[in-house]
């Protein structure tokens, strides 16, 4: 049943295509509902024991000769993925619900990423998986160099030509997958004894262009530029789906087909995984737009999930799927505050600007929304983000406890550069030249006659992204649950790890 997450969310996106505008909205409403229900269905309906293993749900001979299939399969880990992007799209949906600019084609595009995330996560076989990656690039380019704003073209640009750049290493590394052992089936290749020569250079090319798109340092200046060029909805797919893809299938590919490979270069990962997350919190400490603050967040807060990876030991690992989870709505959050219920009622992301503006009276809702995903993403307890965490970091402790000494110092400024962005969005003192403000409204300028007032469709998105990211913080199990029995059955923990 759940393969019909990629269905559904398909034939919504044709359906565009061939309606009339007003029913745009509510068509791309429908079908991320859908999915997610789909994806709620499936996480109760099915068995734990079931997840602990990738088990077939579709198998149909696409191209038999090459050994290509269409092969979906779900364990836990793909499961909790499928959850956060169908919650992730039905909150981009409801903050995009006042999009007025070619309603069609935004709806389309977005329910293309949406789609073809649902398949990459649910792939069992390599072929199928790389095809669902490169999908996704096409569609948010569109999104970003259509619908964006700051240096829209240069942002959808720079990351389509990371994202293919990381893709042709991707490429060659399921060539060599395939040409070795003979078959582009995960499973079937999980089981293959590659030869450790070849592990040594196949693991890093293959982990390293998935980790493209995952943000690794010193790769990740795409993310920013991105984020900041992005629609609101950008933004929310780009950092809560599209950024958990790479770290997704390094997990799934990279690691699991090469696990020796993956002891050979795990302590690179883990020192590249530390740097990106202190240097990341320590730049965005230094940003004065308020999306570039949230954008270098993203980079670092990837971090912790590659530094998770690299530990090798099921507290890390499912520690870093957890963080996928937590930031895939943490992240979503934090964008649709930036960008849809401040800038698209200020006209402007700088913190020095907004600063004076007294929004926590203006939008008072927005305050709220934006205390509680800034006490996620600082890692408050009772909040996914710090389970996630303290789950990744005793993991790291094991493997690496220097690795956790100096994330503590990148943990430190990720509080800095959030508090100061949360004062000076929304608590900052007033100065002499600030526009006039009432209760409930912002700028009460003539020229602008956007809705002033938080829409119902946003307070639901933004509620469904908080209750998220509290029920995860409250109660882990029900992910970890699921995510640590997938975890133990992979391949590298067998391979000394």
């Amino acid at each position: 049943m759940i393969a019909w997450t990629i269905y559904i969310t398909f034939a919504g996106a044709l359906l565009l295509l061939f309606l009339p505008r007003i029913f745009a909205r509510w068509i791309a409403l429908l079908t991320t509902i859908g999915g997610l229900a789909l994806g709620l269905a499936a996480f109760v309906c099915t068995p734990i024991a079931d997840l602990a293993h990738f088990a077939t749900i579709v198998r149909v001979p696409w191209v038999s000769a090459l050994g290509i299939d269409y092969h979906l399969a779900l364990d836990g880990v793909s499961l909790t993925m499928v959850l956060v992007t169908g919650i992730s799209a039905v909150s981009t949906v409801l903050f995009s619900w006042d999009v007025e600019n070619r309603q069609n084609e935004f709806f389309f595009w977005l329910l293309l990423v949406v789609a073809g995330c649902y398949g990459v996560f649910l792939s069992a076989n390599l072929f199928l998986l790389f095809v669902f990656y490169e999908l996704v690039i096409v569609p948010k380019y569109f999104l970003i160099a259509i619908f964006g704003s700051t240096n829209k073209e240069y942002g959808a640009m720079k990351l389509t030509l990371y994202s293919f750049f990381g893709g042709m290493f991707v490429f060659i590394g399921i060539l060599v997958a395939y040409v070795t052992g003979g078959t582009l089936d995960l499973n079937q290749l999980a089981q293959f004894q590659f030869a450790p020569g070849l592990q040594s250079w196949a693991f890093p090319v293959l982990f390293f262009g998935f980790a493209v798109l995952a943000g690794i340092w010193p790769l990740h200046t795409w993310a920013p530029t991105g984020h900041a060029a992005a629609p609101t909805a950008g933004s929310m797919l780009l950092a809560g789906i599209v950024m958990k893809l790479g770290s997704y299938a390094g997990l799934r590919v990279a690691m699991n087909l090469f696990p020796q490979g993956f002891q050979m270069w795990s302590k690179s990962i883990a020192v590249l995984a530390v740097i990106g997350i202190v240097y990341a919190a320590a730049v965005a400490l230094r940003q004065s737009d308020l999306k570039f603050v949230i954008g270098y967040s993203s980079v670092s807060h990837m971090g912790f999930v590659l530094l998770g990876l690299a530990t090798a030991n099921v507290l890390g690992v499912s520690g870093a799927v957890l963080q996928m989870f937590s930031h895939g709505v943490i992240a979503a959050l934090l964008f649709a505050v930036a960008g849809r219920m401040i800038y698209h009622r200020t006209h402007t992301r700088e913190l020095d600007a907004l600063a004076g503006m007294n929004l926590s009276h203006a939008l008072p809702f927005a305050a709220f929304t934006f205390v509680i995903a800034a006490a996620a993403s600082i890692g408050i307890p009772g909040f996914s983000g710090f389970v996630a965490e303290i789950t990744i970091l005793i993991g790291a402790w094991k493997a690496y406890p220097l690795a956790v000494w100096i994330t503590g110092a990148g943990m430190v400024l990720v509080a800095a550069f959030t508090l100061r962005a949360l004062k000076q969005s929304f608590f900052g003192e007033a100065g002499s030249g600030v526009v006039r403000l009432q209760e409930g409204r912002v700028a009460l300028d003539p020229d602008w006659n956007e809705q002033q007032s938080i829409t119902a469709a946003e307070k639901i998105g933004a509620c469904l992204l908080m209750f998220a990211t509290l029920v995860v913080g409250v109660y882990p199990k029900l992910l970890l649950d699921r995510i640590m029995p997938a975890v133990e059955a992979m391949r590298f923990l067998k391979s000394g790890g």
